[in-house]
């Protein structure tokens, strides 16, 4: 009996010991710092966007599809049915949600690059804008960041004035996609779209347009900054038939976030890129970023770059119903000038050399 009570002390003393050597060890892990929290938040922020910007739509679709064929079928019919009811809501303003706006993963989405907002003169709510997005890189960050969420401060800088982003008219055809666009400020890039923005909402409205598109993104590179303008005339008429005045705004750094491989013209890769850019309206780039787990290695996330949109100086514009193509070829040329005013002014402040120059296309 002595026995089997000593052997039961040796093995609670051996325990106790154990379990006091796993907490000492547990408590030598050196804990993570506030800085690893936030690093960790504003990885997890960037993930969820690029996820949402490039799985979501198509997701949602096969998921609905498959739905059709299982006990569940009722839940894609009505959803379906939803979309035919709804089809016209994303020309007609909407359905912005200010809290999505408002979201805090934005802001942790803001500082992973991070992304500022300069305002070099006034915006007056007694007008309305469109706001040329310049330059497209692969995913408009700048863009998205700075006039759909509110981290960096548009309301606040802007008063009184409404900032939404126009995307391709094709996204707002995905399933649960159209919801999360629309929520945040996005209309297609129609002229109904942007038409009904500037003349059934009242005034103190900012319409931003990439204007540069998905051809623009096929030459973006690091160190290279070529824009796609000299024959995107469409916005500048939208702007004269509304009286909207020209805004041109550039964001510094926005190519430096991924790597692309940049096909020659003429090669049979580019003709391909070309073709799916008139048929379904993007063109498929092949580039990367960083990996998930470390900077160094690669993956489909943006690399961590400052990118620093400069607001310039709006080009006054009259209201003329029927423009003449030279009173257009007028007004677009003062927007060129005026966006190259605006680089060259801010070049040399936000990581570019003086010998650095827009090339326009």
């Amino acid at each position: 009996m002595k026995t089997i009570i000593a052997a039961c002390s040796q093995n609670l003393s051996g325990s106790r010991a154990s379990v006091q050597a796993a907490l000492r060890t547990l408590l030598a892990v050196p804990w993570p710092s506030q800085r690893d929290v936030r690093s960790a938040l504003q990885l997890l922020a960037v993930l969820q966007w690029v996820l949402s910007f490039l799985l979501l739509g198509t997701v949602s679709l096969v998921v609905l599809i498959y739905l059709l064929f299982t006990s569940f079928w009722l839940i894609p019919t009505l959803y379906w049915a939803w979309i035919i009811f709804d089809w016209d809501t994303p020309e007609r303003g909407g359905r912005r949600l200010p809290c999505l706006r408002r979201w805090t993963v934005w802001k942790h989405f803001r500082d992973y690059f991070p992304v500022k907002l300069v305002k070099t003169h006034d915006l007056s709510p007694s007008h309305n804008y469109i706001i040329g997005s310049h330059p497209h890189g692969i995913l408009c960050v700048g863009a998205f960041c700075n006039f759909i969420t509110g981290s960096t401060g548009f309301e606040e800088m802007f008063p009184g004035i409404r900032s939404s982003l126009t995307t391709l008219a094709g996204n707002f055809r995905l399933p649960l996609f159209r919801e999360y666009l629309m929520s945040g400020g996005l209309f297609p890039v129609t002229r109904r779209a942007i038409g009904y923005l500037l003349s059934q909402n009242g005034t103190g409205n900012a319409v931003a347009i990439v204007i540069g598109g998905a051809a623009e993104s096929l030459s973006c590179r690091p160190g290279i900054t070529t824009l796609i303008l000299r024959n995107r005339k469409g916005f500048v008429r939208m702007a004269l038939r509304h009286g909207a005045f020209l805004v041109p705004s550039f964001s510094f750094g926005e190519n430096d976030l991924f790597r692309q491989v940049v096909f020659e013209e003429g090669s049979w890769l580019r003709s391909i890129q070309k073709r799916f850019q008139k048929m379904i309206g993007f063109a498929p780039c092949v580039f990367y970023g960083r990996g998930l787990t470390s900077s160094r290695s690669r993956g489909f996330l943006p690399y961590a770059r400052p990118i620093t949109t400069v607001v310039g100086e709006p080009v006054t514009v009259p209201k003329v119903q029927n423009p003449s193509q030279e009173l257009v070829d007028m007004y677009h040329e003062m927007y060129i000038q005026a966006l190259l005013k605006l680089f060259n002014d801010n070049k040399t402040k936000y990581g570019l050399s003086e010998t650095d120059k827009l090339h326009i296309l």
